[in-house]
């Protein structure tokens, strides 16, 4: 059985009903789907670089092209090479898993080796927190977890958590509203926001609020991607209506929950683009090949956005629709050439079959 590519055949029938559904660009458009286009530029086939594991979150590369990937509810990190040879390197203590929450984000620090750590967001007893851990990749383990952001508010859904390094070097931290639509409204709360902290979890220095706070008035983020000129792109779950990409600016306030997707008023940013949630619900995002890739869970589907390049983006068209299930996690590699997709289907709202779960390599190219 060739498990890189499972078939589905209720996924796919499904998917073929879905992309009946429109899709909305801070406007009305039809949906795109992944039908020829000589205009469009990738993805290649993709193939399987691991399977067997148990939710996987958190995906980033180590210098040698290998990556390190979270588990969710395992609460365990394993180290993924890229001939798919696959190795433990430890379990995070104090997670608790439990419904959305567990071990979720990992960023290998930008400085690695000379700074041996890597970065891990995930659920405890009372909070969500961020975790700084050291990484010998001499004896491929993990060392104890020194926790240095904490008292982000846990839920059974909405924990956020996607973590990710800018290219300024600091931080980024996703958080969700923890089901507490208010939360997202308060800058004095950390649920519902974009935070941006030091290396030691300190806010960073011109954070628009003076605490960890950089955007806020959001509902549940869990994707965070710079184009090459620095901007941050974040995918976002709506409600019931509208999922969203927003383009995020330090201080601005993205509306949730006075508003769902664009029309809230002045006071609030609009997103980019929006798709109902029976096609995204987007988690992972990557800039790559001068796109925005975007994984897609209730959608079954690997988005590319096109990006540009003064902030704006094309139409999005789908990929791998309902081929491998629930999409998580998408992460470029350092050269630009290809992604690594983690699909979730172990989640609880997936169907597994054979291999499950499994991280894909995928062209960026054909």
């Amino acid at each position: 059985m060739d498990t890189s590519r499972p078939r589905r055949g209720r996924r796919r029938a499904r998917a073929a009903a879905l992309t009946a559904l429109s899709l909305s660009l801070c406007s009305c458009s039809p949906v795109a789907t992944d039908a020829a286009d000589p205009a469009e530029e990738g993805p290649g086939t993709p193939e399987a670089v691991a399977t067997g594991l148990d939710v996987p979150w958190g995906v980033d590369f180590l210098p040698d092209g290998s990556a390190l990937v979270t588990q969710r509810d395992t609460a365990e990190v394993v180290r993924v090479a890229s001939d798919g040879t696959t190795t433990g390197a430890g379990a995070v203590e104090g997670v608790v898993p439990g419904g959305e929450g567990g071990l979720m984000g990992l960023a290998v620090d930008p400085h690695y080796p000379a700074d041996a750590f890597v970065y891990v967001y995930y659920t405890a007893e009372s909070d969500n927190r961020v975790a700084r851990i050291g990484y010998d990749a001499a004896t491929g383990s993990l060392g104890a977890a020194e926790v240095i952001l904490d008292g982000i508010p846990k839920a059974g859904n909405h924990n956020g958590g996607r973590i990710a390094f800018g290219p300024d070097g600091l931080l980024y931290v996703a958080t969700g509203d923890a089901g507490q639509g208010a939360l997202a409204q308060d800058t004095g709360s950390l649920a519902g926001k974009i935070l941006r902290i030091t290396d030691d979890g300190a806010p960073a220095e011109g954070n628009p609020f003076g605490d960890e706070v950089y955007s806020y008035g959001h509902r549940n983020v869990q994707g965070l991607a710079w184009d090459g000129d620095g901007r941050l792109y974040a995918t976002e779950f709506g409600q019931n209506t509208l999922d969203e990409i927003n383009l995020i600016e330090p201080g601005n306030n993205y509306g949730w929950p006075e508003t769902e997707g664009p029309g809230g008023g002045d006071a609030f940013t609009d997103p980019l683009l929006t798709w109902t949630p029976e096609e995204a619900s987007p988690s992972g995002a990557a800039v790559a090949g001068g796109a925005l890739w975007v994984a897609a869970l209730r959608g079954e589907r690997l988005w590319r956005v096109p990006l540009d390049g003064d902030g704006g983006t094309g139409t999005p068209r789908a990929h791998l629709v309902g081929e491998y299930g629930r999409l998580r996690t998408v992460t470029a590699t350092a050269d630009g050439e290809d992604l690594w997709v983690a699909t979730s289907e172990r989640d609880g709202r997936g169907t597994p079959a054979e291999g499950d779960d499994r991280v894909l390599r995928v062209p960026v190219l054909p």
